[in-house]
This record gives C-alpha cells, structure tokens and sequence, in this order.
C-alpha cells in the first residue's frame, strides 16, 4: 500500500466525539478538585502509565521483536513548554489505537464507575471517607485535570503506522480523531505515547524545570525505566543526558539499601492507590525455586475486594521483564488485596500466559509467597497489634477464605484469625491459641456461635448457661465462618462445637460450691418442679413445628431458645445455605425450655391441671424464632395470639 493510500485511509476512520456520562463527570470533578491533597501526584500517575506501557511493550517483543527494532531502548521524557503554557509525558512504550484510546480513556475503569459512585452514596457522607475510596480505584491520569484545564493525548500503537489524538477538558466529553502533523511530532519515535497537559494559571509552577525534576526524583525514582528532563528530540541529541531517576529495578535492590519513603512511593505506582502499606514484604528465594518478591499489604480495603471481576496487582516479571498482571494462579484468592511484584528466576522469558496457568514453578511460587505472607502478618500480630488490628478489620474475611481454599497453609493461617469472644464481653479480637490458654479444666471443645452480627450474637440466649459457667464462646459472623467450620474440624486437637447445636453436658463444668455433696444435688433436683407435662403438652401442641421439646441446661435468664438436633445441620449454617446455593432441607428445630423460669413454671401448673397451652406454647416458638433472626411462618397468626393473650391478661 503506498503512502498516499495509507493516508487515504486513516483519513476514512471515523471520530469519536463523546459525552461523559453523570457519574462519570461527578467522579472526574472529584478527582480534579478534591481526591489528592498534593497536587504534585499528578505527574507520578503519568510516568507510572508510562512505564507500565513500556513494561508491555517489553514483553510484546519478546515474541514479535519486530515492534522494537527500530529502538529497543525504552525511555520516558517530560518537560514543559513556557510558550505554549504545556508539560508534556512521553513515552516509546505500547502505545494504543483509537478504539483503545476511547475505550482506556473515555470511560474511568469502565463498568466499574458505577458501583463505585453507589459506594459513595452508601457512605456516611464523610468527605474524607469517599476520598479514601476513590483513592483505590485506578483513576491516576484523570489526576492531570487538576493542573490543566485541556489534556490531549497523541498514540500510536506499536507496528502500526495510524497516530490518533484524544482530547479533552475533563467535563464536556472527549475527541478521538487522527493527529495532525504539529501532534505526532510530540511522539519519541515510531511508537509511544504523548501526554500533553494545558497547565492552569494556579499550577504554573510546573512550567519551571526545577519543579518537574524534584517531582520526580520524589515520587518516581523507583521507575525501571529512565526518566529525561527534555523533550525526545533534545534528549536524543544529548549524549551526557543523565536520566532523573535510579533506574534499577527498586526489588532488586538491597532492603537495608531502600528507604520507608521508597517503599512508599513504590507501592503508591505499583497499587495505584493514595493510602501507605500496612504491611512491607521484601525477600529474595532461593532453593528448589529462585524468586524476588516486593509486596504489600493496604491500609484500606478495595472497592472490588469481593467483586468476581476484580483487577489483580500483583505482577510477574521474569528476570526484569514485566510478564504479566493477570494470571490468577500467582496468588491464592485469599490474598487477592496483595499488591506488588514477583520477579521469577526459573521461568523462560518466551513463555506465554496460557502456558504459566499450568507451570509447576508458578505453583511453587505461590506457595512460597502465602507461607512468608502468613510468617510475616504472624509477627504484626506480635509487634504491632494496632496495625494487625487495622489490617483484621479490613481482610479477615478474605483471609477465612483459605481455611477451605488452601488446606496446605490451615496451619499458617489458623495462627493468624482472629475472633471476637465472650472473653471481655466481645471488645477485643482473640487468636484461637488465647482462647485454648483459656479453656476450662475438662472442656475439650472450642464453642462457638454463629449469627448476622456481633451485637446479635451477643445477646443469643444460648450463651447464658455458658456465660454463667465462665465458658468461653467465640463469635463468627462472617459468612465465611459457616463455610470454613466444615473444612477445619479442630484445633490443636480441640474439636469445634456450635453452641446451637446438639446437646451440651455442662455437668462436668458446674462449680464445687453447688455440688458439694451428692445428698445436696438430690435434694435441689426434688426441689425442682415437674415439667414433663408441659413437654408432653407443648410437643402435642407445637407437633411437626419441631423436632422435639426438651429440658434445657444453657438456659439461665431466657424462658426458651432454639438448638439444632445433634445430626443436623447448624441453624445459621442451613440459613446461609438456604439463601446462597437454594439448600432445600428444612430441618426442624429443637425447643428447649428452661425449668427454671417463672413463665414456665406457670405454664406447667397449667399443663398439670390439663388447661389448654397451645397458644402458650406457639407463642414462645414465634419468640424463639425471632430472637433467632427467624423470619415467622405467620405473623398474622402470632399477632392474634399475642393480642389475646394481652386481652385476657389485661
């Protein structure tokens, strides 16, 4: 094809000129005007989007080494035009067509926008709160809008000779449309891309050299990628031309050698975010596999943390090249929050995605990296249990997640859940290892109790004959917990036990004091009044509501509560089934009554003397029920009853 039909054709591809949809313009008024306190970010968040696409690039050509020939040597230049009142990023990396500028640039993270701005309307209204949220959702080059009133960006796609512009002034909509000669001069050769900011009056301190190279010694010296003061045509020109960044690889560098501050800087480029790590992991391994790692662990949890179509943030490189960031099997799900680099030793630069799925060194590696993990999270809990408090509020669930996904790391990470318990009346997280130190002489089981909340849970009748005993009770409301239980049967050998399920035998944990003789147990049982009318009476009357009616032993305060029969599955357990994967069991419950309450001593004189118990009894089943979190087969029925009831009273 000759020159002239080339052009003829580029002239033919038709524009994109479009409008930014509501919450998309409310969102990019967030960012030019309120998301970063520090305007200076905005020029971290560019060299990060170039380097990343020199880092594709990169890879691209190690199978098509045609896409660099014309310069394998990647770079990235920034300086400012006075004149013209510009700052402008280049970089020779991947570059993108018009479809990809559209698509990349014209929506922020595409169908993502809109579950985000429904966060933010979830949210207390704190303005501090929604800025930490958008702070993790990827929107780095829309920072550029708070120094520049128009931003055009010039591409052109390696092996391809098309150059397109994207333009826009960050509220109206953009322009896609091919570049005009004065546009495509902007670019560092055959290949790359130019950002081109249109500087406001209030940010002109970006026109002045000195500002742009403190900015990025600042924020980017740990780029792999050399950073020039000049435009490409300068720079190329220029043979003593020293780049403005250390251009190694900040994981391959010595960790005694690398300051909190660069730690910092690198985890805001690599997890494009705003917080600071909780957490830093660097090591290098050797062995049967040979791999650096550089990983983090956020402050803040990210918007997408449960969403199946989540985006990943960590990335393989094979010995300094960028691999990929998408593969799946580099991390288990339950560290999915992770973000950083692992650079593999082992695996051949020519290999492909497809093939790394099913690469036995990738699965050694991911391994290795969730034992160092769970080590490293084990010794937070040890030194800084503030931040391991921090980091539990905003990952635990997802970490529960192993429990039954990895039963190879059960070990590891049994040592770092954490629970809420009775112990100091459920203020302060717990490990199972404090809980077992606790135990009771003669308990073999670790008890449990599952529910919505905590403050649910905290008043479950169920708990009062163990509160009252001094046996601990651990809390799991996550729906995870239900899950993970039927994986993991123990701990340390110590059994876990539903305290809603089956019957308990609290004989061998009741106090010296009230069992000092045999004679005196005997006479406080013949001091007891007769119940076994009223449950004879209350099974006929309540028939195939329940599985049976029983005396109870956990009760202290509370007329009745609900137990699962000993075969059955945990109450909580069949709810969550019921509501996630359609489980149609419907087990019947057990009611058990306590001998010991008014109400029921009431009930049972009426029993004895054959008054009619029915509504009694459906009426403490309903109760039951709702303080269960039950929803009611008839609440018509109960409100007549309890109407009736109030009348006869009254």
């Amino acid at each position: 094809m000759s020159a002239k039909e080339k052009e003829k054709e580029q002239d033919q591809v038709p524009n994109y000129d479009k409008g930014f949809s509501a919450d998309v313009s409310r969102l990019l008024d967030i960012v030019a005007n309120a998301l970063y306190t520090n305007h200076d970010i905005f020029l971290r968040e560019l060299i990060s989007n170039s380097a990343d696409a020199c880092d594709r690039l990169r890879y691209d050509a190690i199978s098509n080494p045609e896409l660099t020939k014309d310069n394998p040597n990647f770079r990235i230049c920034t300086y400012k035009d006075t004149t013209n009142r510009t700052v402008t990023v280049v970089d020779n990396g991947v570059g993108m067509t018009d479809e990809e500028l559209a698509e990349n640039l014209g929506t922020i993270a595409k169908s993502g926008t809109a579950a985000l701005m429904e966060q933010m309307k979830k949210s207390s209204g704190d303005t501090g709160d929604k800025l930490k949220l958008i702070g993790q959702f990827g929107v780095g080059f829309y920072a550029g809008f708070m120094v520049a009133h128009k931003i055009e960006v010039v591409s052109r796609k390696a092996g391809s000779d098309k150059i397109f512009t994207w333009e826009s002034d960050g509220a109206s909509g953009f322009v896609v449309r091919k570049a005009n000669d004065i546009e495509a001069a902007r670019l560092d050769g055959e290949r790359g891309t130019a950002v081109t900011l249109y500087i406001k009056d209030e940010a002109c301190e970006f026109l002045i050299d000195k500002k742009i190279e403190d900015t990025v010694k600042q924020y980017s010296d740990h780029i792999a990628v050399p950073i020039y003061l000049g435009a490409p045509a300068m720079v190329s020109q220029d043979t003593e031309a020293e780049p403005l960044n250390n251009t190694a690889a900040l994981w391959m560098r010595t960790p005694s050698d690398i300051t909190e501050e660069d730690y910092t800087n690198f985890y805001t480029y690599i997890g494009q975010t705003i917080d600071e790590p909780i957490m830093t992991s660097h090591w290098h391994a050797e062995g049967k596999i040979d791999f650096t790692a550089l990983l983090f662990i956020p402050t803040l949890r990210p918007w997408d943390l449960f969403d199946p179509s989540r985006r990943r943030f960590v990335k393989l490189y094979i010995r300094r090249v960028f691999i990929t960031d998408e593969l799946d099997e580099l991390m288990y799900p339950w560290l999915r929050f992770v973000r950083g680099i692992i650079d593999s030793e082992d695996l051949p630069l020519n290999i492909s995605r497809e093939t790394l799925q099913y690469n036995p060194v990738v699965e050694k590696i991911r391994s290795a990296v969730a034992r160092k993990i769970l080590s490293d999270l084990d010794k937070l809990s040890r030194n800084d249990e503030p931040a391991f408090v921090t980091f539990w509020g905003q990952f635990g669930s997802a970490i529960k997640e192993g429990l039954y996904d990895a039963p190879e790391h059960q070990a590891g990470l049994l040592k770092i859940c954490r629970f809420y318990s009775t112990h100091d009346n459920g203020e302060k997280l717990i490990s199972l290892e404090d809980y077992v130190e606790r135990m009771k002489d003669g308990q073999d089981k670790i008890y449990y109790l599952c529910g919505e909340t905590l403050e649910s849970v905290k008043n479950s009748p169920q708990l009062e004959g163990f509160r009252s005993r001094g046996i601990e009770v651990l809390y799991f409301t996550d729906t995870i917990d239900d899950f993970w239980l039927q994986s993991v049967l123990d701990y340390k050998g110590h059994q876990f036990q539903s305290i809603t399920r089956g019957d308990v035998d609290f004989d061998k944990f009741d106090d010296e004091k009230s069992k000092k003789t045999i004679e005196n147990e005997e006479t406080k049982e013949e001091s007891k009044q007769d119940i076994s009318a009223l449950i004879t009476a209350m099974q006929e009357a309540l028939g195939k509501r329940v599985h049976n009616v029983r005396k109870s032993k956990r009760l202290k305060d509370s007329p009745v509560c609900l137990v699962a029969p000993d075969e059955a599955v945990d109450m909580h357990m069949e709810r969550v089934l019921k509501i996630n994967q359609k489980y149609n069991a419907n087990t019947k419950p057990v009611l058990e009554i306590n001998p010991d309450h008014a109400l029921i001593l009431k009930l049972a004189e009426k029993a004895e003397k054959k008054e009619d118990i029915k509504d009694f009894a459906l009426l403490l089943l309903d109760q039951a029920h709702i303080i269960q979190g039950d929803e009611l087969e008839n609440p018509t029925d109960f409100a007549r009853r309890m109407s009736d009831i109030m009348n006869k009273t009254l």
